[in-house]
């Protein structure tokens, strides 16, 4: 019994172990994994673009990618720009609504502080032992988490280009080079799983992109009927605020609630909610399932989970970087037959 139970504790010692170097060098290697993964996403959605470029027009690969990156630094330039001019328009109203905001609020406020009056006059028992408490980690600090400076963060995003230039590149390659470092025996699973893992990578952001693009348009349409102040910038910022998991309700709520307050009847503010509330839940219940189901096969509690472990390790990064991550460990692990209970676990 002894000599069978010892190699047992031994293998748990050394997996325990080896999952929490994982972490450790997840957690501390945050900055250079991210923009690895975010180039690795981003070439696998400009790849078909690539193949067009390559088969259609007969161009080289390296050119090929070259022409790829640059089209998609010049749309993220013509985001950029477009979102910040309609952003510094935004703030430059902020002070109006604001005033507003503190109207509409003031009679709370004046009830808080009554509460806050009559719970004084009643008084309280005076204590001599003084507990230290440590301040709980807000929200924020979670999301902002390895964003130092803006300085560290252009300088890791300046990254991102050259990366995704050279991963389009040297695609097949840099295949055939991870596909040989396993046994012959298993080079074709190996093979295999990278090609699906691929696959799930771009249906997964392209999914998002058209979602995020239908809801735009939509919240983009209903505000402006709506009277909504800068529905054009609003409805773009709420459309893709919804789509970050989870929290993507409450969040895309936030920006139309926020301008519409002081400006808009109160049927009207409960049209914009309601509206922000049957988008959320048609994507959620009808575009999810069929753009990205089929590929995903996650179940929801594997999801919530691998939100609270990365949005734990890498922040707001971590909370993007999430489902992806995940869905291409549960490909890796039903093609590897000691981690098919896993999979299983992870599956829907």
């Amino acid at each position: 019994m002894d000599t069978d139970e010892t190699p047992r504790r031994h293998h748990w010692s050394l997996t325990l172990l080896g999952i929490g170097l994982i972490i450790v060098f997840a957690y501390f290697g945050e900055s250079v994994l991210a923009v690895l993964f975010f180039s690795i996403l981003l070439s696998f959605v400009l790849d078909p673009l690539v193949e067009i470029l390559g088969v259609y027009v007969r161009l080289p690969r390296a050119l090929a990618a070259l022409i790829a990156v640059i089209l998609l630094m010049a749309l993220f330039y013509g985001i950029s720009y477009a979102s910040y001019s309609r952003a510094i328009a935004f703030v430059d109203t902020v002070p109006q609504y604001s005033q507003k905001i503190r109207s509409i609020l003031k009679p709370f406020r004046q009830q808080a502080e009554k509460l806050e009056k009559t719970g004084a006059a009643v008084g309280e028992p005076e204590t001599t032992n003084v507990i230290a408490v440590r301040p709980v980690t807000s929200w924020s600090d979670m999301l902002t988490h390895g964003v130092s400076t803006l300085t560290e963060f252009l300088l890791a995003a300046s990254f991102v280009p050259f990366l995704t230039y050279f991963l389009l590149t040297w695609k097949y390659h840099a295949r055939s080079a991870t596909v040989m470092l396993f046994p012959l025996q298993h080079r074709h699973t190996a093979y295999v799983t990278l090609g699906l893992i691929g696959k799930m990578l771009q249906s997964f952001i392209v999914g998002n992109l058209l979602i995020g693009l239908l809801i735009s348009g939509v919240s983009v349409a209903i505000f402006g009927l709506l009277g909504v102040p800068f529905f054009y910038f609003i409805g773009f910022l709420s459309g893709f605020l919804s789509l970050v998991p989870y929290l993507g309700l409450v969040l895309a709520m936030i920006p139309p609630v926020l301008v519409g307050l002081g400006q808009l009847e109160a049927g009207d503010l409960a049209a914009v909610v309601l509206s922000v509330i049957l988008m959320h839940l048609f994507a959620l219940n009808v575009l999810y399932p069929k753009l990205l189901g089929s590929r995903l096969k996650l179940n929801p509690l594997a999801v919530t989970i691998a939100l609270l472990f990365w949005g734990w390790i890498w922040g707001g990064i971590g909370l993007v970087l999430a489902i992806p991550i995940t869905g291409a460990l549960k490909i890796i692990f039903d093609h590897v037959e000691s981690m098919k209970p896993y999979a299983a676990w992870l599956g829907e």
